[in-house]
């Protein structure tokens, strides 16, 4: 009798097909199991999950909501010196070169085809578009007289870039082509101006001194100016450089900073019109000029560089 209950005990399970233990496994009627597990024990299992990916979610909701606290939404944590950005503006430059060379800052076309400068005046208005397109609530005329009140930022007069407009083609088709300069904006950076001109820079430009002194004899109060200069990297370029005009000013007026991130806010732009010759490859470098702009070529900090050529 033993023998036979011993041998019932460790009887192994009846031989099935794949097909039929896979249907077993799937749902067993004998012992009300769904893939290998009563309902309870699914049960136990989701409960348990819940529990966890909740507390997870919890967990994780109340570090980001600490995180946020110590950040403010209309600027940044660390500023100047102490964030990733600095305290050294960049000089960019429009129209940028096509997409498809995107590394490349060279201006090349031929101003007797329309359709091959098309390209460079379709990209200056678009970018000039861009700032019309801003919110203008917070935007009021300024002067070096009248800078912004609290809470409002300056406008830009898309005529004072004249001759540097789309009705004048900004120049392509002249062979007179328009660059518009930029500075990139750094929150709460304000500029120590230049507005002496016993105190320049023994590396500025002669033309730019000459500029300041000039300024600053005739009208003193419209020296207040982030300076500009574009100048040939080498003197072949210099010698190719015939002239080159700033609109509507050689710099960026002071009223247009600090950089507070109000809402409708433009970065004040300038229109160098060059007068090149033709069919010459030329360097060229600008720069910006304050007491707390350095200039590093390699880095371009404070500086850019493009080629400008045209047939």
């Amino acid at each position: 009798m033993a023998d036979k209950k011993i041998g019932e005990y460790y009887a192994p399970p009846p031989k099935m097909g794949k097909w039929e233990g896979f249907k077993k496994f799937i749902w067993n009627s004998e012992t009300s199991q769904c893939l290998g597990r009563t309902g309870s024990s699914w049960a136990k299992i989701l409960l348990f999950y819940i529990i966890f990916y909740a507390a997870l979610t919890g967990f994780f909701a109340a570090i980001f909501a600490v995180f946020y606290q110590t950040l403010e939404s209309d600027k940044p944590k660390w500023m100047l010196d102490n964030g990733l950005i600095g305290s050294n503006p960049g000089l960019g430059f429009r129209p940028m070169p096509p997409e498809a060379n995107v590394e490349s800052t060279l201006v090349w076309y031929e101003s007797s085809k329309k359709d091959n400068y098309k390209y460079w005046v379709d990209e200056t208005a678009r970018f000039l578009k861009s700032y019309e397109d801003l919110p203008k609530k917070n935007q009021v005329n300024c002067s070096f007289e009248q800078p912004p009140p609290e809470g409002k930022v300056c406008g830009i007069d898309g005529a004072s870039f004249s001759p540097c407009t789309l009705d004048n083609n900004f120049g392509y088709h002249v062979a007179r082509p328009c660059i518009f300069l930029k500075l990139n904006k750094i929150y709460n950076w304000v500029p120590e101006i230049y507005n002496d001109s016993k105190n320049l820079p023994n590396d500025m430009p002669e033309e730019l001194r000459q500029h300041i002194k000039a300024k600053q004899s005739l009208r003193p109060n419209e020296t207040g100016v982030v300076w500009v200069s574009c100048e040939g990297e080498n003197p072949a370029d210099v010698e190719n450089i015939k002239a080159r005009d700033y609109y509507p000013r050689m710099g960026f007026p002071h009223f247009y900073f600090p950089f507070k991130n109000i809402e409708g806010y433009i970065p004040p732009i300038v229109a160098v019109q060059f007068t090149v010759e033709t069919g010459v490859l030329i360097n060229i470098e600008c720069k910006a000029w304050a007491r707390n702009i350095n200039h590093d070529r390699s880095d371009r900090r404070g500086s850019v560089h493009f080629e400008l050529m045209v047939d």
